[in-house]
């Protein structure tokens, strides 16, 4: 277990004592939340992609990197997994960069579907899958950075995933040949989309680059610190470096709060009340605005495909810290507010 003066940081930044500024209550929190969740035993790792069965699902890091550059960690938070779904939100984020937030409305909606991230539906009406956090939007999502940006599209994306987490970042070649020679669903879905004029490339170029970008290793540090990037509106507050717009940060963190959390996103939003976006790897990245990113990482899965442990615990941490985006009682901004003036 560690607190900010994590080694994964070094490279990226200064980092600051967790005990100045209140930072000790975040040490805190992530420590006896930590050590009560470690054991809840419910749920199991993913397995439908072969290699993500393979995981330890006893690993369980949490992670929080504030505005102002100061991390606090606790366990597994440097073991890396994959990405998976999170890098949905990251890569929408880039999209509405690159082509324009009109351009991606043309080819996904920004509505909730309440069915499961890998069903084959379309909303009835638009003709357009329901949103970027599913994995049908996603998929036109990455159509439209091909298309966009040729074969620069997966480069692109992994320097910017890199510049969001402050660290070089690389792929986990396994994972990404176990989506590809299973990936069955999702090349049906791509047809689709071509079917539909919602995809200009070829399928395969799309769905090359979608599952590039779901094998890209992290640790729940990386996505702390990506979750902190988009909290401080584009800038890594650990290298300084820009990362996104800030148009595109409000847009992609409005569709995180309403759809990133599979068919869970409601209940989310009433129990934990922050935006975020879960992926089967076992991770989960939320976002405080103008404040701080939250992590969480620990394989086993509820009937959703969302971290058991993680839920618990953010929703833990939204309680005790009045993170909740409506909390009448506004805990968080008298604490973190303190901590990061």
């Amino acid at each position: 277990m560690h607190s900010s003066a994590s080694p994964a940081v070094q490279n990226r930044g200064t980092s600051h004592p967790s005990g100045q500024d209140g930072g000790h209550e975040f040490d805190n929190a992530l420590h006896r939340i930590h050590a009560e969740q470690r054991l809840n035993h419910a749920g199991s790792v993913a397995d439908y992609i072969p290699e993500l069965g393979l995981a330890n699902p006893d690993d369980f890091g949490l992670a929080i990197v504030t505005v102002k550059g100061r991390l606090h960690a606790v366990g597994d938070a440097d073991k890396p997994f994959t990405i998976q779904s999170i890098s949905k939100a990251l890569a929408l984020c880039l999209a509405v960069q690159e082509a324009g937030s009109g351009k991606v409305a043309s080819r996904v909606g920004f509505e909730p579907s309440g069915d499961a991230f890998n069903a084959i539906e379309f909303d009835p009406h638009s003709h357009k899958p329901f949103n970027p956090m599913v994995n049908a939007g996603a998929i036109a999502v990455s159509g439209l950075l091909c298309e966009q940006l040729g074969h620069t599209a997966f480069d692109r994306l992994m320097t910017c995933f890199a510049t969001a987490a402050g660290r070089s970042l690389s792929l986990d070649e396994r994972v990404y040949r176990s989506e590809k020679a299973t990936g069955h669903r999702n090349r049906a879905i791509a047809h689709l989309l071509l079917n539909h004029g919602l995809l200009k490339v070829d399928p395969e170029e799309a769905l090359d680059v979608y599952f590039r970008q779901c094998s890209i290793a992290v640790t729940a540090v990386d996505l702390a610190a990506m979750g902190a990037s988009l909290a401080n509106m584009g800038q890594n507050p650990l290298t300084g470096a820009e990362v996104f717009d800030p148009a595109a940060v409000r847009l992609t963190l409005s569709v995180m709060f309403t759809c990133g959390m599979y068919d869970y996103a409601g209940n989310w939003a009433c129990d934990v009340g922050v935006p975020a976006k879960s992926g089967v790897g076992g991770g989960i990245l939320g976002v405080i605005n103008r404040q701080l990113g939250i992590s969480s990482y620990s394989p086993r899965l509820d009937a959703r495909g969302n971290s058991v442990r993680g839920v618990n615990s953010f929703a833990a941490l939204a309680e005790e810290f009045g993170l909740h985006a409506f909390d009448c009682t506004n805990l968080g901004s008298a604490v973190a507010g303190a901590y990061l003036a």
